[in-house]
């Protein structure tokens, strides 16, 4: 027998009656060992943060009760956005114990992302970092909100983390003042809505992805399996704390393995100051995208001491064999990629008991049914390339997403008969290893980034220029892949090389940068089915 199926067989995790992280895993901690650390926070001015789960526990309480105090209580929703500041821990906690709804959020969204989550997750506050783009968004979004009449009674608070503003309720303030006990009241129970994440579609505006107070058990394989975080040791996840990714490998799975938390708040990912973080605070694991990775091996690692260091992996995009190479050879170490979604934790994966596979996503994780089916609903044979799909007709994985927020339709198109569909395409070996083929809904992934090619559309169909436009992915060595818009121009305008350039400066205002085309092609036509849908399958197969 393999040592992944007797794992498979033999994993089990015993759900408590009452499930909440804030009260069963820092409370706890902070009474068995107060002096466990928690969290090491720096950022790019040279400040440093080293918390305790005893101090974390005090300030999670503090904050708690500045935001009951507030008004915010069981089941209100709260928007995040806070880069990497220690606030975040503060923040997603407090509105554990509350059983209020945390809704991490990017720096880089712009007023209209901001304006769209702000009514469909009827958000009653907002906390951000003092950053003056971020607040500037912000207050336009709440500027454009209220234009409505039937919104002025849901205009959300404003909290600020750090500094203080005009319009604004001053956190620092209010926190000093709180009270560092917090009654254990649990009014949230396990199946409430403990997160709610926006992920993007490509036939529409971002879903919103609902999880439960059970969500962070989920993430048990994801850091110890996977990751294999240690006992007392460091880990550090570059993602910023508004993408899903953050949950993967910030806090749930890390703590509840007993592994503190490095968190590096940069405003510009700077390789070389990454690699210094890596080496001066000893940290033991490290998670990233391979465009990151390539990246920091642009450095001569042999400046940096890394001995500490003894795990590394990386998701979001394909992983290539020269990254894997280059890396293993500066350092010893096995970079393990890894698969999953907003909507799931950890689903497959080269784990430490399989031989690693580059650019596979690996072999089912313990928690994971996984299956590769044909569109009658049949298994695929090895290699053939059909849908991933998660069978739960068993039982429902811990971590798994309960649903769409106030979309039932959408949530009964992903689950069906028993299995739940991901819009991933892939194959599975004959050896049990899955391999990522694209989306099966045109997803673009760039640099880890999810991009809806609805989302780039509707942003340049505003330009007076574009008349019709398809938004397709690209591959691209460094990047995975690059947004690419294929336009018609209206009469009256003559494609050029000028005009393209307007184009992309336009996107660049009025989009996250993220999202931004790196490349626009002009044509005549666009390719469309019968019923006059753009085919963007033809765009990408054109060569």
């Amino acid at each position: 027998m393999f040592l992944d199926e007797y794992i498979d067989e033999n994993y089990k995790i015993k759900t408590p009656e009452h499930f909440n992280f804030a009260f069963d895993v820092v409370d706890r901690f902070a009474t068995e060992d107060s002096e466990k650390i928690a969290l090491v926070w720096c950022d790019d001015k040279g400040n440093e943060k080293i918390l305790t789960f005893g101090q974390m526990a005090k300030n999670v309480n503090k904050t708690a009760n500045v935001l009951k105090s507030l008004g915010i209580k069981k089941g209100d929703s709260v928007m995040l956005i806070l880069r990497r500041r220690y606030e975040f821990w503060y923040m997603l906690l407090a509105l554990h114990k509350i059983g209020a709804i945390a809704v991490p959020a990017t720096v880089q969204l712009l007023t209209s992302d901001i304006v769209y989550r702000i009514e469909k997750a009827h958000i009653k506050m907002i906390v951000a970092l003092n950053d003056e783009q971020v607040v500037e968004h912000i207050e336009n979004a709440l500027e454009e909100f209220s234009t409505k009449p039937e919104n002025f009674e849901k205009i959300p608070q404003l909290l600020l983390a750090n500094g203080n503003k005009e319009g604004w309720i001053d956190f620092e303030n209010q926190f000093e003042k709180a009270s560092e006990t917090f009654a254990d009241v649990r009014c949230a129970e396990n199946f409430d809505t403990s997160i709610l994440y926006f992920t993007s579609g490509t036939s529409g505006y971002p879903k919103m992805v609902t999880h439960n107070f059970f969500y962070p058990l989920g993430h048990i394989v994801t850091a110890k399996c996977w990751q294999n975080v240690q006992e007392n040791g460091l880990h550090l996840s570059l993602a910023e704390t508004g993408w899903a990714k953050a949950l993967w490998g910030k806090i749930y799975g890390q703590w509840l393995c007993g592994c503190g938390v490095f968190a590096y708040d940069m405003e510009t990912f700077i390789p070389k100051k990454v690699l210094e973080h890596l080496q001066n605070y000893k940290v033991t694991s490290f998670c990233a995208p391979p465009t990151a990775y390539r990246y920091l091996l642009r450095e001569d690692f042999s400046h940096y001491d890394f001995s500490s260091l003894t795990q590394c992996t990386t998701a979001g995009e394909a992983l290539t064999q020269d990254i894997f190479d280059t890396f293993k050879k500066q350092t010893g170490i096995t970079l393990r990629e890894g698969y999953g979604q907003t909507e799931l934790t950890l689903t497959s994966g080269n784990f430490p008991w399989v031989e690693v596979r580059v650019g596979s996503m690996g072999v089912a994780s313990p928690n994971y049914d996984v299956d590769v089916i044909r569109p009658d609903g049949t298994s695929c044979n090895p290699n053939e390339v059909g849908e991933i799909v998660i069978r739960i007709d068993k039982s429902k994985p811990l971590g798994m997403f309960s649903g769409y927020y106030e979309d039932e339709e959408k949530t009964r198109q992903s689950f069906s008969d028993g299995i739940y569909h991901t819009g991933d395409s892939g194959r599975k070996d004959q050896d049990g290893y899955f391999w990522f083929e694209g989306r099966t809904d045109d997803m673009i992934k760039s640099s880890g980034f999810r991009i809806s090619p609805f989302e780039v559309e509707s942003v340049l169909l505003n330009h007076p220029a574009v008349f019709e436009c398809a938004v397709t992915g690209i591959k691209d060595d460094r990047r995975g892949q690059i947004v690419k818009a294929t336009i018609v121009v209206k009469e009256g305008f003559k494609p050029c090389r000028d005009l393209a350039r307007e184009i992309k400066l336009f996107a660049k205002k009025n989009t996250a940068n993220y999202k931004t085309p790196r490349l626009i092609e002009f044509v005549d036509e666009l390719p469309k089915t019968h019923s006059g849908k753009i085919r963007r399958v033809e765009i990408r197969n054109k060569k």
